[in-house]
């Protein structure tokens, strides 16, 4: 981490052109700037030179050129979470992002398109934390998505046909922490999902054949945290 003498950059809500080429030289491995509310187009290309982890979480938008620059950084992870809408020509630009780790989840409405788009990134981590809804298309068009890492914890309902897409997933970490409710279909379909880690934190309540089905989950781990009842 870079600190300075009140602490973490995070503190700093602006940043003139200068300081942030002079920032894109810092050795480190991580870089927190969640402080800034706006970022020039000029400071956004500088910051995409730095080869470390960036985090740009207070970001509510950024110019189509901004975007393109950070789109073509070469940091190992971009955290993009305060951005709440971008257009889809955007997340085509910034799904070819190289990084290993890709988050917008600020995003809480995103079209099919844009959601084909993000399913062509090719990094690992592919978070969208804060999506609440999921059409049956865009759900087959994430399950494509080859990354180790899929969250979508901002769920709160998911059909059976989506259910039945995402089990479809390829990666080792599912999070639908969102969900409050799991449908037996749907539960039938997401306890035959592959990866290693499936996460329903929120569910509250869970019916016996639901149950009977999520058993069958062959994962190292699945989170039921959220649980306050259980029949026997």
């Amino acid at each position: 981490y870079l600190k300075v003498s009140k602490g973490y950059l995070g503190i700093y809500k602006t940043i003139n052109d200068a300081a942030a080429e002079s920032l894109s030289k810092y050795n480190g491995d991580y870089l927190n700037l969640n402080g800034l509310t706006g970022l020039s187009d000029a400071a956004a290309k500088s910051l995409a030179k730095f080869k470390g982890s960036l985090s740009l979480m207070s970001l509510t938008k950024l110019s189509d050129a901004a975007l393109e620059s950070l789109a073509k950084c070469k940091v190992d992870s971009l955290s993009l979470d305060g951005l709440t809408e971008l257009s889809d020509w955007d997340l085509k630009n910034l799904a070819k992002y190289n990084g290993n780790s890709l988050s917008v989840a600020g995003l809480n409405e995103l079209s099919d398109a844009a959601l084909e788009n993000l399913a062509k990134y090719k990094g690992d981590h592919l978070s969208l934390g804060v999506l609440t809804e999921l059409s049956d298309a865009a759900a087959e068009r994430l399950a494509k998505f080859n990354g180790d890492s899929l969250s979508l914890g901002g769920l709160t309902e998911l059909s059976d046909a989506a259910a039945e897409s995402l089990a479809k997933y390829n990666g080792t970490y599912l999070n639908l922490d969102g969900l409050t409710e799991l449908s037996d279909a749907a539960a039938e379909s997401l306890a035959k999902f592959k990866g290693a880690d499936l996460e329903f934190s929120g569910l509250t309540k869970l019916s016996d054949a639901a149950a009977e089905s999520l058993a069958k989950y062959n994962g190292t781990y699945l989170n039921l945290d959220g649980l306050t009842e259980l029949s026997d």
